[in-house]
Order: C-alpha cells, then sequence, then structure tokens
C-alpha cells in the first residue's frame, strides 16, 4: 500500500522538517565547537611540535584548521548552486540532502582515524564533514516554505534550532562524560594512546551514528521535491544559471534585496562569532590553569547552547508581537553591546556571563533570519534556487568575516579589539535593515 504523502503545514511535516536539526546539529556543537578542537589541540601537544609538513611546506596547527576550514567554505560556496540548480530542474532535492547527510556522517566517523601521521585522510574527513553539513543544511532550509505556510515559518524555524540545540547538547553531555571519566564507559589507556583521547574519537563515532540515524525521520516524511517544468539542457550549470536569474529577479523585489544586503553584513559577525567564540576564550581569558581552561570552555559552549533554546522560542514570541524586522534590528543592536562587553572580558565569570548573553541573540537571529527570508521570496516553487542564493551569501560572508577577523587580530596584535570590529558590522546590519520597509523613492 502506498504510503500517504505529508500535507503542507501539516503538524507531521512541520516536526519531521524540524527534527533534521535534532539530527544534523550534533555536528556543529560536538565536532565544530566541543570535543573536536580540544582533540585536534591534544594531538599537537602530544607530539609535542606545533608544525607539521603539509601541502608543500610547514605550517602551523592553528592556520592549518583554518585553511582548510577556508577551502570547505569556498566549496560550498561553489558547490550549492550546482546542487540547487540539478536538484530544482530533474525535482530530487530529497536526494541530494541524503547524499551530503551521509557524506558528512561518515567523514565524522572517519575523524576516529584522525592522525598527524596521516594528515591528509584527516584533514579530508574534516574538509568533508563540514560540506556534509552546511549543504545538506541548505537543501533542508529550501524546504522551508514547500512545507509550511508564512504564517507557521517562524515558529517551525525557531522549533528547529530549539530542537538542534536540545539533541546536541544531549549527545554533548554523554561525550564529555566519556572524555572525563572514560573508565565508566569501558574507555583505557594503551601504551600508544591515553584513554581520554580514545574517548573523543569515540565521540565522533556517535555524531556520525547520530546524524545518520535521526535523518531517517526527515527523510521519510520530507517530498521528494519540486519539478521544474520544461527543458532539461544544461542542467549542471544550471544553478548557477539560476542564482543570476535571482540576482536579477531582486531588482524588482525591493524588500528582499534590502534584506539580503542586511542579512549579508550582519551574517558575517554572527557566523565569525560561532567559530572564533571557542579561540577567543582560550587565549584572552584567564583560566588559571589548562584543565580550568578545557572546563571553563566546555561550561561556556554548554550555557550558550541551552540559552539558546529560550532565545530562539522568545524571539518567535517578539517576530509575532513587533515584527520580524523590528525584531532583527534590536537583536542586532545587542549584539553591538556584546561585542563592546567582549573586549573588556578577562576573568572566567565575565565569560561565563557573555556566553549567556551571546546564547539569546544567537539562536534567535539564526532562526528569525531563515524565515524572514522565507517570508520574501516570492511565490514561487524555485525555492531552492532562492534558499542557494541565501546560502552562498552567508557562505562568502563567513570566508569575509573570518579573513577580515583574522587580519584585524594579527595587525593590531589582540583579538580583543577584533570584537569591536565585528561591533561595526552589527551597527551596519540594524542600519539597513531599518531600510528594509522604506517605500521606494518615485524618479
Amino acid at each position: 500500500m502506498a504510503r500517504a504523502i505529508a500535507i503542507k503545514g501539516s503538524k507531521k511535516l512541520l516536526n519531521a522538517w524540524a527534527f533534521y536539526d535534532w539530527a544534523n546539529s550534533v555536528y556543529s556543537l560536538v565536532i565544530a565547537s566541543a570535543i573536536f578542537p580540544i582533540f585536534y589541540g591534544a594531538l599537537f601537544r602530544v607530539a609535542e611540535i606545533e608544525k607539521v609538513m603539509v601541502f608543500g611546506g610547514e605550517i602551523a596547527r592553528a592556520p592549518l584548521i583554518s585553511y582548510v576550514t577556508s577551502l570547505a567554505f569556498v566549496f560550498i560556496a561553489i558547490v550549492t548552486p550546482l546542487v540547487s540548480g540539478i536538484a530544482d530542474y530533474m525535482g530530487n532535492k530529497k536526494v541530494f540532502m541524503k547524499f551530503f547527510c551521509y557524506l558528512g556522517g561518515v567523514s565524522c566517523i572517519g575523524l576516529y582515524w584522525f592522525s598527524l601521521e596521516h594528515i591528509y585522510f584527516s584533514l579530508g574527513c574534516y574538509f568533508f564533514g563540514l560540506v556534509g553539513f552546511w549543504v545538506s543544511f541548505a537543501v533542508n532550509n529550501s524546504y522551508l516554505p514547500d512545507i509550511a505556510f508564512p504564517e507557521q515559518q517562524d515558529g517551525v524555524s525557531a522549533k528547529g534550532f530549539s530542537m538542534g540545540y536540545i539533541g546536541s547538547v544531549l549527545l554533548l553531555l554523554l561525550n564529555l562524560g566519556m572524555v572525563m571519566k572514560p573508565a565508566l564507559f569501558g574507555i583505557e589507556s594503551d601504551a600508544g594512546e591515553a584513554a581520554e583521547i580514545k574517548a573523543m574519537k569515540y565521540s565522533f563515532v556517535t555524531v556520525g551514528i547520530w546524524w545518520i540515524l535521526f535523518s531517517q525521520y526527515t527523510f521519510f516524511h520530507l517530498p521528494k521535491g519540486n519539478k521544474r517544468e520544461g527543458r532539461r539542457e544544461h542542467v549542471v550549470l544550471n544553478g548557477f544559471r539560476e542564482l543570476k536569474k535571482v540576482w536579477h529577479q531582486l531588482g524588482e523585489e525591493t524588500k528582499l534585496k534590502r534584506y539580503l544586503v542586511a542579512f549579508f553584513v550582519y551574517s558575517m559577525a554572527v557566523q565569525t562569532v560561532m567559530l572564533i567564540a571557542t579561540y577567543f576564550g582560550e587565549e584572552e581569558i584567564d583560566w588559571g590553569s589548562d584543565s580550568g581552561r578545557t572546563f571553563g570552555l566546555i561550561i561556556s559552549i554548554l550555557v550558550i547552547q541551552v540559552v539558546a533554546i529560550l532565545g530562539a522560542t522568545l524571539t518567535a514570541l517578539a517576530s509575532k508581537a513587533f515584527g520580524n524586522i523590528k525584531t532583527l534590528i534590536v537583536i542586532n543592536i545587542l549584539w553591538v553591546f556584546i561585542c563592546i562587553y567582549a573586549y573588556f572580558l578577562i576573568t572566567p565569570m565575565e565569560f561565563y556571563i557573555a556566553a549567556g548573553c551571546v546564547g539569546v541573540v544567537m539562536g534567535g537571529i539564526q532562526a528569525l533570519s531563515r524565515s524572514t527570508y522565507s517570508k520574501f521570496i516570492p511565490d514561487t516553487t524555485d525555492t531552492t534556487s532562492f534558499f542557494s542564493f541565501y546560502d552562498v551569501a552567508e557562505k562568502i560572508g563567513i570566508i569575509i568575516g573570518t579573513f577580515l577577523y583574522g587580519f584585524v587580530a594579527q595587525v593590531t596584535g589582540s583579538m580583543r579589539n577584533a570584537t569591536i570590529f565585528l561591533g561595526l558590522f552589527f551597527l551596519v546590519g540594524a542600519f539597513l535593515l531599518t531600510r528594509v520597509h522604506l517605500k521606494k523613492k518615485l524618479s
């Protein structure tokens, strides 16, 4: 008997879409933010080296992972429109979402074998984990106007982020238990490897299994995709043609164009904060000891995740009461104050307070930005191309934002100065948002 297709706007379909955040958010927390950065640094400390021979020269550990990350986002920015073009014309975007989900999950499992001796394989797993996460997430975002009506989109977007925060925190707590008390999980040291390092490797495997396993519920209920009518010529390059087409359509969509410009500016800062917050805390805060530093950073990450659940929910409520754009303006202004506050951080307690503030606005600005864009795009079945444009803009912002942050920190000699620089992005973003609803001037 044929399976009944979930209807647009139905609770079953909305829950299935939001559940993908539960499945894949463990990557962004455990791999990107918490366990992997600690594991990566531990490998170099155990080997008592700061540089490795790779890509034809010696590269220090921090620049190496930064270069691989930047390269991954360049690759993501190129692949996303390719995928969107094929998906829109063939009507099979769920196939691509599955492929990149499984690519990311398997790459996470592959991190179990991450070592300095096999650096190319190791960096390859890290690279494709990033690619799998971001491309599958972009395809999932493009489903939002397909599965939810405009009045539902703020709520289900916030619900997705909240489910992601809850799921990722649950797995992180398990992984932290494994790392801090490996004996309780039957993990023991051997001649070549400490139990804590082994536990970190096992945590990478749990991320891959969690991601692949829980995504099945989403894949079961999501529709295959909307098939584009007409001829199917030059399908591979159609994604870039569609981006060009979207670009031209923006000339007629004044609100959407103004919103995208504002989003591009403040998203640079948001994504940069997400990527560098741990490194800022490690370098600029006086933790007192190495163990204190590790414990403190993990606590800070947990604070951000837990508070972000509340932040995403409160932001959705605020958008209903005051409107999306006004709420986003207020959030950007709050970000400005957080950046100024970060400049003066010294003690762990001050960093915890900052982490709590970041959590409130982090979940809110991400969820509301996604649903606001969904509301502004024109009525079309070509949702993948519009969201591809959104995601490419976000990825270019990440590349520019992280580069500028590193440049300012290097030139001025302090990451603190770079936080003020990020505050300027939020200030400009708030100003640009005030222009979204301005009437077009008559010529």
